[in-house]
């Protein structure tokens, strides 16, 4: 089995757009087939795989893969390369991403051979992964900068980014309050108009997690042999409002105080002056392991969305995972509230 047949399902893209898809159209976690040994072939002598961490906004992209005539963050990261070696790469995502998700941290590897630009044919040795971070980047922020890399590692040359990783972690933002959604936010959150009870989603949290047959949370169209999946954590968390200015009480408060006893500030009853807008509520739905369903996450968020504002109970929630059926879950998340968070490795400490 080839690389392009393992990635999975293909999106239906109108290619004289030169906008991402609206968000009704977006995908996640469009790695959902089973996990399986990868097929690599080793590169031949002279040439250097690199993990490369990257973290882009989504809604820039028509998603992570590379596609014809659509601009990816695939494609972005081998054109960045390709002017910095001087000759094309294939770059390779550990996590599939689709139009209007974000990525904090997403992970690929690309296989670089150092070529001589005065002497043509003379194979030089590997350039340092500190030199790639950076030259890479170079080309990437000349243009969009929308996609920038975080972080790079040498890495043997049979080390794939999606079948070695161990686990991955998604965060998924809401904003709640019945405001308009912030310039500042657009294309990041959910906004949710409703008042949410983060006490009942955290109890929903609990029935989802561990070991299941997660068919309810499984959109059409997946790949994966498999409806079982083990979810490790699922939690929701409040947190301030992004981007946060703390005001002069607030900074006030602040001071003398640990971390763990500052409150999450909440404008909702609280007077605001005029000009000044009303922040809303900000929760942090987390969710990891090692694989996910397509569209597994957003199905989720959908549910505790739906407990957080009343429409469900918790009880609702095991009815709903026991029906194995995705009809019975609500209406799934959009996309532009979905991070890649962090791809888990077993990987030995980075030389200093």
């Amino acid at each position: 089995m080839t690389e392009n047949q393992k990635h999975g399902l293909e999106l239906s893209i109108d290619s004289s757009s030169q906008r991402p898809l609206k968000i009704g159209k977006t995908t996640d976690e469009l790695f959902h087939g089973d996990e399986e040994e990868a097929e690599t072939m080793n590169p031949k002598p002279g040439i250097q795989r690199y993990l490369v961490a990257v973290e882009y906004i989504g809604t820039r992209f028509y998603g992570s893969q590379q596609q014809p005539n659509c601009r990816t963050v695939v494609g972005a990261l081998e054109e960045a390369f390709q002017k910095f070696i001087g000759q094309p790469v294939s770059v390779f995502c550990s996590s599939r991403t689709d139009a209007g998700v974000h990525a904090l941290s997403n992970v690929c590897h690309v296989d670089v051979e150092r070529i001589s630009k005065r002497k043509p044919g003379e194979v030089l040795p590997p350039h340092e992964p500190g030199v790639v971070h950076k030259a890479v980047n170079h080309f990437l922020q000349k243009h969009e900068g929308d996609v920038t890399v975080v972080d790079v590692r040498s890495v043997p040359n049979d080390f794939h980014a999606r079948y070695k990783a161990q686990e991955r972690t998604y965060f998924y933002r809401l904003v709640s309050g019945p405001e308009a959604l912030s310039s500042f936010e657009k294309d990041r959150a959910w906004h949710v108009p409703e008042t949410l009870n983060i006490g009942a989603m955290q109890e929903a949290c609990k029935v989802l997690v561990g070991h299941h047959d997660f068919s309810s949370f499984r959109a059409a169209g997946c790949q994966a042999n498999s409806p079982i999946r083990t979810l490790d954590e699922l939690n929701v968390c409040e947190v301030a409002s992004t981007p946060y200015f703390p005001t002069s009480m607030e900074r006030k408060q602040r001071q003398g105080k640990e971390e763990s006893e500052i409150e999450v500030p909440c404008s909702e009853t609280c007077e605001v002056g005029f000009g000044i807008r009303r922040r809303h509520r900000c929760f942090v739905v987390t969710a990891r392991a090692r694989s996910f369903l397509y569209h597994q996450v957003r199905l989720m968020v959908g549910v505790l969305k739906a407990v957080g504002s009343g429409d469900l109970t918790v009880g609702d929630v095991g009815r709903i995972l026991e029906a194995k059926n995705v009809s019975s879950a609500r209406p799934m998340a959009p996309a532009c509230g979905l991070y890649l968070g962090h791809v888990k490795y077993d990987l030995p400490p980075a030389p200093h």
